[in-house]
C-alpha cells in the first residue's frame, strides 16, 4: 500500500509516457562520435530508478536514480551530441544532467515520438520530486528500503531480510532487540512484516528520543504542545522575534501537524514537532537569508564575486579535458566569472585550452555561446568573462567578433550613460543585469580612447609559464593588441601590478591585478591592512599556483579575509575548498554576488585580518553547539557488514584568530541514529567573515577517516534554537534523510 501511494503521488497511473518508460525502450548511449552503443533502458515500477543493460552482455546491469537528475536537454545540447548531429536528427537526441560533477548521459531515441516520451517523463517525475511534501518524501524512503530488503519480491518481509536490512541501513542492533521490534509489528502474526506492518516497525527503528525529550520539556500534558506551548518553545529556545511568535506558531500547526485533531485544537502532536524540525523552517540556515537579502546597489567591487578558474577543465591542468560544459556547470552553479585561456587554433579559429600542455582544445566560439545560453539562467547579475589572451591580432579581431555576433547586447560595449565614471556601478542597475563585461588588456583607459596598436603582453597568468612538468623561461614581450578586442572591455582593464602605494596614486578604479595564491600571500603578510583598503577601490583576482598540476584549490577563506572579490577556484575539484566557496555563495539567493562587511568596503575604515579587534565596532561572539544526534547516515564501505563509526567534527573558518575545530567522541557502528549529546564551544572575533563548517567522519585508528558527509553555511545565516543540519555529499549534493540534530547558542562575550 504504502509504495502503492507513492505510485498515485508519482502520477504513474493515467500517464502513457511513465508507462512506456516502464515497458522500456532500446535507445542508443554515446561516449563520442565513434562510441554509440545500443542499450535497453527501463523505468522500474517505483519510478525512482531507471535500469539499462546491454543486449549482449545480461548480466552488465547499471542504474541511474532519478533523483540524481538535475535536468533534462532536448536536442543537441551537449558537445557530443553536437558531435553527431549530421548522424541524428535533434528531435531524436536528448541529455539527461546529473547533480554534481558526474559526467552526463547523452542518448539517441529509435523515433521523436520516443524521445518526447522519455524527456516529458522525465522532466514530470523530477518535477513531482521537486514538489514532494515532509511526509511523501517519508513514504518515499520507507518504500525503497522495503524494495530493498525484500529480495524473493514476495511484497513481505521475514526475520532473515530484516536482519539484512538493518546492515543496509547503518544498524549494528543485537539480535534480541531486533526480533523484539520484528514481533512488536508483526500483528498479523505470521511471522512476516507486510506493507503497514514494515511502516511501523520503521517507525520504531526511527524514533527520536532525542526530539520527544525536547517535546516532553515544552508539553504542558506531555501529549502534545498547545498553542501556548508552542510559542513558549518558539519564543524561548529557538529565539524567533517575539512580535510575531503567535502568528508563526498558528502557521507552522496548519504546515506541519499531519492530525486534523490537533489542528482543530489549535495543538501540535510528536509527529507534527518532528515534521517542523526537519523542515527548511527548522533547518540551521535561516531561510530569509538563502533568498536574495542583501543590498545590490553598492560599488560592484564591494562584493564578494563567485569565481572559477580554468572553467574550460574538467579534470587536471597537464591532460585534463576540456569542455563547453565546464562552463555550464560552474554558471548553474551560481559563478560570476569564468576564465578562458585564448590561443591561436587552425582555419583561424581562436581556441581554448591550457597552454603548454596536453589537455584537449574547444572553440572559442562555443564557449562564448554557452556564455550566451546559460550566463543568467540562474542569476541576473553580471558575469565577468576574464580573459588569458595568447592570440595574435588576427584571431583577437576573430575573438571580438563572436563576442558582438553572438552575444549581441548581451555585451557590455560602454559605460553607463557613456559617461566617465570614477566608481563601479553596482550589479542591480539595469545597464549591468544580464550582462557579460570582459576581463582583459585595453589600449589607453575609459577616459580616452586614442589607439596605439601596440600594448604590454597580454594577461597571461604566471602559472600557464610557470608550470611544474614544464618550467620554462619567457621574457615579457610586447605583444600587439587588436582595438577591436580592447574596445569590449570596460570596466574590467587587466594591469600589472607594482604595489599598494602606486595602485593608491596612480590606479584608475577599473584597473584588476591578478595575483597567484602565493604572491597574495606574501602582500597580506607584508601589508595586509592596505590589501584590504585597495579592494575598498579596486578589484582584485587570485588564482591558484601553477604547481597544482591536479587542479587541487587554495584555501579561499584567506583571500576573502583580504576583501578580494574575485577568488577563482578550480570549480570541477571537490573539497572543503570548494565547500567553503558553496557556504559563502549559498545564501543572498545564490545570486553569485556576497555584500563584504562594512569595514571592507569604507576606504577610510583600517581592517587588518591579522588584528581584528582593533577595529571600529569590534564585538566578539561566543558559540555554543550542543550536537545531540545523527540520522541515517550514509554507508562508506561497501561491505555488506561494515556499519560506521561516526563522529562530528565542527570549523570555523574566518581570520586568523577564529580558525578553530574541535570534536564529539566517535559513536560505535551506529550511522543510524548515533547520540552524543557533546558540547563544542568556540570564540569568534570576526563574525562577519566567519564560516561553520560540521564534517562527519567514520572514525578508523588504523587509517585515514572516511568523509560521510558535511554542510558549510556563514556564521551570519545560523539559527539558533534545536535545528537540523541536512548533510550533503562531498560533491555538495544533498543526501537525504541523512542529517545532524544541534543545539545553537550564540552570545555577546562580555
Amino acid at each position: 500500500q504504502i509504495c502503492m501511494r507513492q505510485d498515485s503521488y508519482l502520477g504513474i497511473q493515467g500517464d502513457d509516457n511513465l508507462q512506456s518508460m516502464i515497458v522500456g525502450t532500446v535507445m542508443r548511449k554515446i561516449k563520442s562520435r565513434t562510441w554509440k552503443k545500443q542499450r535497453y533502458f527501463k523505468l522500474q515500477e517505483d519510478c525512482m530508478t531507471i535500469w539499462y543493460k546491454s543486449k549482449k552482455l545480461l548480466f552488465s546491469l547499471s542504474t541511474v536514480s532519478v533523483s540524481d537528475v538535475e535536468t533534462v536537454r532536448e536536442g543537441h545540447q551537449s558537445e557530443v551530441l553536437l558531435s553527431i548531429a549530421d548522424e541524428f536528427p535533434p528531435d531524436r537526441c536528448f541529455t539527461l544532467v546529473f547533480r554534481g560533477r558526474r559526467g552526463n548521459l547523452d542518448l539517441v531515441a529509435d523515433s521523436a515520438d520516443e524521445a518526447q516520451s522519455w524527456i516529458k517523463g522525465m522532466r514530470k517525475l523530477i518535477e513531482n520530486l521537486e514538489n514532494m511534501g515532509e511526509s511523501e518524501k517519508l513514504d518515499q524512503w520507507i518504500c525503497e528500503w522495503f524494495k530493498k530488503a525484500d529480495k524473493n519480491n514476495d511484497g513481505r518481509m521475514n526475520f532473515r531480510e530484516i536482519r539484512v536490512l538493518l546492515k543496509m541501513m547503518n544498524v549494528d542492533m543485537n539480535e534480541h532487540h531486533a526480533h523484539q521490534l520484528f514481533m512488536t509489528a508483526d500483528k498479523s502474526q505470521t511471522g512476516t512484516l507486510e506493507d503497514d506492518e514494515f511502516v511501523l516497525f520503521y517507525k520504531m527503528l526511527t524514533q527520536r528520543e532525542d526530539v520527544l525529550r525536547v517535546f516532553q520539556d515544552f508539553s504542558g500534558d506531555g501529549q502534545k504542545l498547545s498553542l501556548r506551548d508552542l510559542e513558549e518553545f518558539l519564543r524561548d529556545e529557538q529565539l524567533e522575534e517575539v512580535d510575531g511568535v503567535q502568528q508563526l506558531a498558528m502557521e507552522l500547526i496548519e504546515r506541519y501537524e499531519p492530525s486534523d485533531t490537533a489542528k482543530m485544537l489549535k495543538a501540535m502532536s510528536i509527529d507534527g514537532f518532528l515534521m517542523y524540525l526537519a523542515s527548511a523552517e527548522g533547518s540551521i540556515f535561516h531561510p530569509r537569508q538563502q533568498s536574495l537579502y542583501q543590498d545590490m546597489t553598492q560599488p560592484l567591487n564591494h562584493y564578494f564575486i563567485s569565481s572559477s578558474h580554468n572553467t574550460y577543465l574538467m579534470e587536471d591542468q597537464l591532460r585534463g579535458h576540456s569542455s563547453v560544459e565546464g562552463y555550464i556547470r560552474a554558471l548553474k552553479r551560481g559563478c560570476r566569472c569564468v576564465e578562458v585561456d585564448c590561443w591561436d587554433g587552425p582555419n583561424g579559429e581562436p581556441i581554448v585550452y591550457h597552454g603548454h600542455t596536453f589537455t584537449s582544445k574547444i572553440l572559442f566560439k562555443d564557449v562564448v555561446n554557452a556564455l550566451r545560453n546559460y550566463a543568467f539562467k540562474v542569476s541576473e547579475y553580471p558575469v565577468i568573462l576574464s580573459t588569458e589572451n595568447h592570440c595574435g591580432v588576427e584571431q583577437q579581431r576573430v575573438m571580438a567578433q563572436h563576442l558582438n555576433t553572438i552575444l549581441g547586447d548581451k555585451l557590455l560595449k560602454s559605460t553607463l550613460d557613456g559617461k566617465i565614471p570614477v566608481s563601479f556601478p553596482s550589479p542591480e542597475v539595469r545597464q549591468l543585469k544580464g550582462k557579460i563585461l570582459l576581463k582583459g588588456k585595453k589600449i589607453g583607459g575609459l577616459e580616452e580612447r586614442e589607439v596605439s596598436d601596440e600594448d604590454e603582453a597580454a594577461d597571461i597568468d604566471e602559472d600557464s609559464l610557470h608550470s611544474n612538468s614544464l618550467r620554462r623561461t619567457a621574457k615579457k614581450s610586447k605583444q600587439r593588441l587588436s582595438k577591436e578586442l580592447s574596445d569590449c572591455v570596460v570596466y574590467c582593464k587587466s594591469v600589472h601590478f607594482s604595489s599598494f602605494k602606486h595602485s593608491r596614486v596612480h590606479s584608475k578604479f577599473y584597473e584588476i591585478s591578478s595575483f597567484t595564491e602565493s604572491k597574495a600571500r606574501k602582500h597580506l603578510r607584508e601589508a595586509g591592512a592596505e590589501f584590504v583598503h585597495h579592494n575598498t577601490r579596486q578589484l582584485t583576482r587570485v588564482y591558484p599556483s601553477g604547481l597544482r598540476t591536479d587542479s587541487s584549490n587554495f584555501n579561499p577563506q584567506e583571500m576573502w579575509n583580504t576583501g578580494t572579490q574575485i577568488v577563482a577556484l578550480n570549480f570541477q575539484t571537490a573539497g572543503v575548498e570548494m565547500d567553503l566557496n558553496d557556504g559563502l555563495f549559498s545564501q543572498n539567493g545564490r545570486c553569485g554576488y556576497i555584500l563584504k562587511p562594512d569595514f571592507m568596503r569604507m576606504s577610510e575604515r583600517r581592517f587588518d585580518p591579522e588584528v581584528p579587534h582593533n577595529r571600529e565596532g569590534y564585538r566578539p561572539l561566543s558559540l555554543c553547539i550542543q550536537v545531540i544526534s545523527g540520522q541515517q547516515l550514509p554507508k562508506v564501505n561497501i561491505k555488506e557488514s561494515s556499519v560506521v563509526d561516526p563522529f562530528v567534527r565542527v570549523e570555523i573558518h574566518g581570520v586568523p584568530l577564529d580558525q578553530a575545530k574541535q570534536e564529539t567522541r566517535y559513536i560505535d557502528n551506529n550511522g543510524f541514529n548515533p547520540v552524543w549529546y557533546d558540547t563544542l564551544r568556540f570564540t569568534i572575533h570576526a563574525p562577519e567573515l566567519a564560516l561553520v563548517r560540521f564534517v562527519v567522519e567514520d572514525y578508523d585508528k588504523a587509517s585515514r577517516n572516511d568523509f560521510v558527509g558535511q554542510y558549510t553555511l556563514p556564521f551570519s545565516c545560523i539559527q539558533q534554537g534545536y535545528r537540523h543540519i541536512h548533510l550533503l555529499s562531498k560533491d555538495g549534493t544533498s543526501i537525504p534523510p541523512a542529517s545532524l540534530f544541534v543545539h545553537v547558542r550564540i552570545t555577546n562575550l562580555v
